[in-house]
């Protein structure tokens, strides 16, 4: 990488969530305890004093439930103790002879860590029609499979996502924002990054990707990053993402992990280009902080790295 960060792993002995988790898996603390959720449709939450003794694994429960079914990608504990949360939910369509989704992001809010939720409603969502004609195993088009994080200064949520929609161009990794002050109320609050400014609507905006789609999310030869999990890494005092890269057929091959950094959120052209991580490897990689206060969100210079449940390595981040 141009700006010298680099990431490399070592194996390590192996770990597993306690739940299932086809998606990223947030992580907060709360009262001494961690807590975890993990998603395979359904959430469930674990919680222990450290990431060797998660146990009381639970399903999830939902006041003003909307959007089953859903997956919980990313947690924000604000100072006065509420627990923010956003879903990954998949809206099934009606495409004869082809069952694809095309999904949104969703806001919750809880008071109680998590054990329940108030579902706050979509918050991000494609402005392009679904494509029933695709060849994509999965999506006929929507935004997801993403994560979040607030900044330092305390004064925005950003959300990396993937937008699977409309032209090739606006395909791919992607950003939005909303403002703290504005997470009780989200709806029409988030705005996508769009040529150079954040000004589009959340709810069916257009957006400029931070890495773009290579090719089409619906050609039979799609090639692209996606599933982007976000942390700040206080060794280097920058955030970092990991993200997939799938090439080149339907059905997502886990071709390879990338990595990529930013001091500044608020600037998306100073993500650094990606670098190769792992050959191969599976889906949703995430950095999981080791240190007192690590979560999904913050880490040091060595955390667990994890693919979808299970974690055999370390990540290691230095200066090159």
């Amino acid at each position: 990488m141009a700006s010298g960060q680099v990431a490399r792993l070592i194996p390590a002995p192996l770990f597993r969530w306690p739940g299932i988790a086809d998606s990223n898996s947030p992580s907060h603390w709360s009262a001494g305890k961690l807590f975890v959720f993990n998603s395979d449709g359904m959430p469930v939450r674990s919680e222990g004093p450290n990431l060797g003794s998660l146990s009381s694994t639970r399903a999830v429960r939902f006041y003003s439930y909307k959007s089953a079914p859903l997956w919980i990608e990313a947690t924000y504990k604000a100072p006065d103790g509420t627990l923010y949360a956003w879903y990954h939910h998949g809206v099934f369509l009606h495409c004869l002879g082809n069952p694809v989704s095309a999904p949104l992001i969703g806001a919750l809010r809880s008071d109680d860590d998590g054990k329940t939720f108030e579902d706050l409603g979509p918050i991000l969502t494609s402005g392009a029609e679904p494509d029933c004609a695709t060849h994509n195993r999965y999506f006929a088009g929507g935004a997801g499979d993403f994560s979040a994080i607030a900044d330092r200064e305390g004064l925005y949520l950003y959300i990396l996502y993937t937008h699977y929609g409309g032209d090739t161009t606006e395909q791919g990794v992607s950003a939005a924002r909303i403002a703290l002050a504005d997470l009780d109320s989200p709806a029409g609050q988030v705005f996508k990054y769009f040529a150079g400014q954040w000004s589009e609507p959340g709810l069916g905006g257009r957006q400029s990707p931070l890495f773009p789609a290579i090719e089409s999310w619906h050609s039979p030869n799609p090639q692209s990053f996606w599933g982007p999990s976000i942390h700040w890494n206080t060794a280097l005092n920058r955030y970092f993402i990991l993200m997939n890269y799938s090439c080149c057929t339907p059905d997502w091959p886990a071709a390879a992990i990338y990595y990529t950094s930013t001091p500044d959120l608020s600037q998306p052209e100073l993500w650094t280009s990606p670098s190769l991580l792992l050959n191969g490897g599976g889906w949703y990689p995430l950095t999981m902080g080791l240190d007192p206060e690590g979560t999904d969100k913050q880490a040091g210079s060595t955390a667990r790295f994890f693919l979808g449940g299970d974690s055999n390595h370390w990540i290691c981040f230095d200066w090159d």
